[in-house]
C-alpha cells in the first residue's frame, strides 16, 4: 500500500449520522384526538431541524405510518406531509408499525450507509417516535431524541384521569434519558452530533498521521 493509498483510507467520511422524521403527515387532522394548540411551535421547531440538518449534509429520512383502513391508509390521500412543513427527503419508508425500523426497509437503509446516530422528530411523542428510540438503542444505534420537535395530544388513562401533551412529554424524557437516547433541544441535537464528529474525525486525522509518520520512517530505513 502506498503512502497516498494510506492517506486515502483515513480520509474523513461524510455524516454517519441521518434525521428521521416519524409520521409528520395529515393523517392525524382526521383522527377524534387531533388538537392543534401546540402546532405551531411543533412546525416551527421540527422545520429549524429540518433545515439545519440540511445545511450540514445530514440526510433526512421521512417516515409515513400506514393502515389498510381510514386516514392512514394510502387510498385516503392523507398519507403527506404535515400542512406548513417543507420537507424534501433523502428517502422516503412507510410502515404499519409503532418501530420505524420493522418491516420498512429503513434498518437496511441505515447500515448500507454507515448510519449509527440518529436523530428523531416527529407524531407521536409517546408512541411511534419513543418506540423507534428504543427499538434503535436496542440495535447499538446512538439516539438523540428531540422533545421539542415532536408533538402529541392529551391521553385519558384507564382510571379516567388527563393527561397533557407537557405531561406525556416530561413522562417519555423521564423513561428515555441516559437508558435509550440524549433529550436534547434543536440546537443540542446538531451541537452534539457536530462534536461527536469532530472528535471522531481528529481521531481518524491521528491514525492517518500516524499511519504516514510509520510508512515514512519505513521507506527511510530501507
Amino acid at each position: 500500500m502506498t503512502l497516498e493509498d494510506r492517506f486515502r483510507r483515513h480520509q474523513v467520511s461524510t455524516s454517519d449520522s441521518a434525521l428521521l422524521v416519524i409520521d409528520a403527515q395529515e393523517s392525524f387532522r382526521h383522527q377524534s384526538y387531533w388538537r392543534d394548540c401546540d402546532l405551531a411551535v411543533f412546525i416551527d421547531r421540527l422545520q429549524v431541524l429540518i433545515n439545519s440538518a440540511r445545511a450540514r449534509g445530514i440526510p433526512i429520512v421521512q417516515v409515513f405510518h400506514c393502515e389498510e383502513q381510514g386516514a392512514f391508509s394510502l387510498a385516503s390521500g392523507h398519507v403527506m406531509t404535515l400542512a406548513g412543513l417543507a420537507l424534501a427527503a433523502d428517502a422516503v419508508f412507510h410502515k404499519r408499525s409503532h418501530s420505524a425500523l420493522i418491516g420498512s426497509g429503513l434498518d437496511v437503509w441505515l447500515v448500507q450507509r454507515g448510519i449509527r446516530r440518529l436523530i428523531i422528530a416527529g407524531i407521536r411523542t409517546e408512541q411511534c417516535c419513543e418506540t423507534t428510540t428504543r427499538h434503535a438503542s436496542d440495535m447499538g444505534y446512538e439516539v438523540n431524541y428531540v422533545t421539542e420537535a415532536t408533538l402529541t395530544f392529551p391521553m385519558t388513562d384507564r382510571h379516567g384521569r388527563e393527561w397533557s401533551p407537557r405531561e406525556i412529554k416530561t413522562r417519555t424524557e423521564l423513561v428515555l434519558d441516559g437508558r435509550f437516547a440524549r433529550i436534547v433541544d434543536v440546537e443540542g441535537a446538531l451541537t452534539q452530533d457536530a462534536n461527536a464528529n469532530l472528535l471522531e474525525h481528529r481521531t481518524t486525522a491521528n491514525e492517518a498521521h500516524t499511519d504516514l509518520r510509520g510508512a515514512s520512517a519505513a521507506t527511510i530505513a530501507s
